[in-house]
């Protein structure tokens, strides 16, 4: 898996992992979240997979659309750690350990910009699709990149951290999942609601609103 800084980004994940809720937590992952839940419910999963889950955000939103088997795979140990009862397994996001066609619907959530080769991570989601199956995930807008915004997080101790990512833009995805041979049904590019936190506020002031999020709905079905 070719990842930017990746021993760095997993021990920074690692690092962050003590502070970091199964809730979405900040405005941005609201925005991501009010998308990709009703999406994730309209398909009614049987069997899903969250890629990047982190601390298990995904995994009860799986669940609540009707998945009866949900696995969480993270890259982290202490961020698997904050998961609950869930089934879960640490694994390279390119290189998952199960077999083709195993789940109707894999989701990944503002994961993908810690992979550096896009094609590869999206052959590997389109593999482990059952036929008719669904890839919902979400990215870093090209926004992100266009005007040099970082990511940044709060440590237990205080401490600022920045973690890296790989800027990938709209066309890059496009052609990444047709190249899996998956066929994009949907995008969407939301932006900040007229939301009352501070933040979001001084956010639209400084930057007119942009989009912040890329979600992308995608299938293998003909």
């Amino acid at each position: 898996m070719e990842t930017l800084a990746a021993r760095s980004n997993r021990e920074l994940y690692d690092l962050w992992a003590g502070t970091y809720p199964a809730v979405a937590h900040n405005p941005l992952m609201r925005v991501e979240q009010d998308i990709v839940a009703p999406i994730l419910a309209r398909l009614a999963p049987r069997r899903a997979l969250d890629v990047g889950t982190g601390s298990g955000r995904y995994l009860s939103v799986l669940a609540d659309a009707g998945a009866r088997t949900v696995v969480g795979v993270d890259h982290s140990i202490a961020m698997l750690g904050r998961v609950g009862d869930a089934p879960i397994v640490c694994a390279d996001a390119c290189s998952l350990p199960f077999r083709r066609a195993s789940f109707d619907v894999v989701n990944a959530s503002l994961m993908v910009g810690d992979v550096g080769d896009l094609r590869a991570w999206t052959r590997e989601m389109a593999r482990v699709l059952a036929r008719r199956g669904h890839l919902v995930y979400s990215d870093f807008h090209p926004s992100w990149a266009q005007h040099g915004w970082k990511r940044l997080f709060r440590a237990p101790d205080g401490a600022s951290h920045e973690l890296g990512y790989h800027p990938h833009t709209i066309d890059d995805h496009l052609a990444a999942l047709e190249a899996a041979g998956l066929r994009a049904i949907a995008i969407r590019e939301p932006r900040f609601r007229n939301d009352e936190d501070p933040a979001v506020k001084t956010f639209r002031r400084r930057w007119s609103n942009p989009p912040v999020i890329a979600v992308f709905h995608a299938t293998n079905e003909p």
